[in-house]
């Protein structure tokens, strides 16, 4: 039986990006990782209505070295005990590498919708730069997203100005 699904970005979605000069980055360590006030509240939300909770992120720090691996997978253990999160899928290449995975391509929501049997035409993308709206409108996910200085998003499904808002918007349509 194919299940729905929010597909989440994490910087900038679930956790607070790092700004600086106007754009946004990733955070580097554990230190820098802090979860957006209401992101506990919302994903249980999100879950209580029968959604699973699928994060799908570009790292590419990873592959520049910016950021080890070791690092990440600390601040993805926090992010799956805080949150219940099912799964997390992650591109951590350069985008000169032109993989299938890495956002604006849909290949983790793929790979996701594969392992999980998900059922893509009534399931959710949030996120919070065009990479991820195009990602989902790629496989006819219902996109929002979350408008910041740096979002450069022409076409979303809905556009809203926090998570909350994102899951009032998502509980609405089920």
């Amino acid at each position: 039986m194919a299940r729905r699904a929010v597909f989440l970005d994490r910087d900038g979605v679930l956790n607070e990006p790092i700004i600086r000069s106007g754009r946004a980055f990733a955070p580097l360590s554990m230190e820098q990782f802090r979860l957006v006030d209401s992101a506990v509240t919302d994903v249980k939300r999100v879950k209580a209505a029968g959604l699973l909770c699928i994060v799908v992120t570009n790292q590419p720090e990873i592959a520049s070295g910016q950021l080890s691996a070791a690092s990440l997978e600390t601040m993805h253990r926090h992010l799956k005990e805080q949150l219940n999160i099912e799964d997390i899928f992650v591109c951590g290449h350069g985008s000169e590498e032109g993989c299938v995975c890495r956002k604006p391509r849909p290949g983790m929501i793929h790979q996701a919708a594969n392992l999980r049997s998900i059922d893509l035409g009534s399931s959710f993308v949030v996120g919070d730069r065009w990479r991820d709206i195009d990602a989902g409108r790629a496989v006819g996910c219902y996109t929002v997203l979350i408008e910041r200085a740096y979002s450069e998003c022409a076409s979303a499904d809905a556009r809203v100005g926090s998570l909350t808002e994102a899951v009032d918007v998502i509980l609405e349509r089920l």
